[in-house]
Order: structure tokens, then sequence, then C-alpha cells
């Protein structure tokens, strides 16, 4: 088996060394890559399991070139190791990072696709905010447990559009059957970014960079 070489790091890495120039147009087209990858999981009906940033890798690419950075990546999904077709989960096991995972499988029900989405609402906090969900908060029960109660990382809805934040908070919906899957979030966030709506376009222009007060 031949790997592909991740240049860029894991999505950690790069905004690390990036977030200062990391703009709405170049956040939403690292999220068009992951949620096209995770659409194919899905559609092969298979659950990846273990769905956060440090699992989001940046590659080289011919096809792409951000405007602050000299070199060209795209975003994509990895460590497939625990990923499975839906009809063979049967087993309550917690993977993953605490904070990226569902609340009912925190309460010990098996993995689904809607479960990946709310990981994928977590990656939506990430790149809008630049900062890990529950940052100062150590993973252990008490987390586990403010997750369940349906307590999610604090937001900053002014600076932040409300057609993203919707977004966002339909994904970590406490109920699974609340939640998107992933073909309908494809389908947002590629109008998201293409702004195929002038009005819509206004709106995150209005909002020039993530960190803006």
């Amino acid at each position: 088996m031949v790997l592909e070489y991740a240049e860029g790091g894991n999505f950690n890495n790069y905004l690390d060394k990036n977030y200062e120039n990391f703009d709405w147009f170049n956040g939403l087209k690292v999220l068009t890559n992951i949620i096209k990858g995770l659409s194919e999981i899905h559609q092969k009906q298979m659950v990846h399991r273990d769905f956060h940033v440090g699992n989001i890798l940046f590659i080289k690419t011919l096809t792409y070139s951000y405007s602050y950075d000299p070199h060209k990546y795209d975003a994509c999904i990895s460590d497939m190791g625990l990923c499975k077709k839906i009809d063979d989960i049967n087993d309550t096991s917690i993977y993953g990072v605490m904070p990226y995972v569902a609340p009912e499988v925190l309460r010990g029900k098996t993995y689904t696709q809607a479960a990946d989405v709310y990981s994928f609402g977590m990656i939506m906090y990430v790149v809008a905010t630049g900062q890990q969900p529950f940052i100062d908060c150590a993973h252990d029960g008490v987390l586990a447990l403010s997750i369940y109660n349906e307590i999610r990382p604090e937001i900053n809805e002014k600076i932040i559009p409300k057609c993203y934040v919707d977004l966002m908070k339909r994904c970590w919906d406490s109920n699974p059957d609340n939640r998107p899957n992933s073909i309908e979030i494809n389908e947002l966030i590629n109008l998201f970014y293409y702004s195929l709506d002038q009005q819509f376009e206004k709106k995150f222009m209005s909002f020039n960079h993530f960190t803006n007060e």
C-alpha cells in the first residue's frame, strides 16, 4: 500500500500556522473537501466513528491554491481504521476525541452516520473560531455529562453568519434524528462556498475574518 504524504499536516497543525490569514472562503473551501469525503463514506453505507480535526489531513494538490499560501492543499479524511459498515456495528465502545463524540454514543448507543454528522458540527466550530470545542475542559466524565445534558461550545453569533450557525447547531442537535444527513450538508456548504445568491454572499463578506469582534 502506498500512502500519500500529507505535506500540510493535520488540521490542528495547519490552523496553528495559517489561521491569522484564514478567511471565510478558505474555511468554507476546507469544509467542502471534508463534507465531500464524509458524503462518500456515508454513500458506501459506512460510519467513520473517529471523526475529528486530528484526522483531517492537508494533501498537496495541483488544482487549488489558497491566496495566502504558496503551496496547494486539499483537506482529506484520514484514519479509517475504525470505519465500519452500518450493519457491522454492534458494539457500544466509545472511540475518538470526547468533544467530537455524539451524546447518544456517550449514553451507550452505537455509532451511526448521524454521530459522524455531530462530529462535523464540531469541525465547523473549529473552522469558525480557530479553537477546539470545550478547549478549557478536561476530557472526563464531567464533560461527558455536560455534552449529554445538551451543553455545547460557546459561540459568538455576532461574528459568525446566522446561516452558518444554524447549520452547525442542526449538526450538533442532541437528537440524532434532527440532524441533517451528509448529502444535505454537502449541498449547503457548497452553496455557502460558491455564494450563488448575492444576498447570501453579502452575509459572509460582512464577516471579513473569523476572529474580528
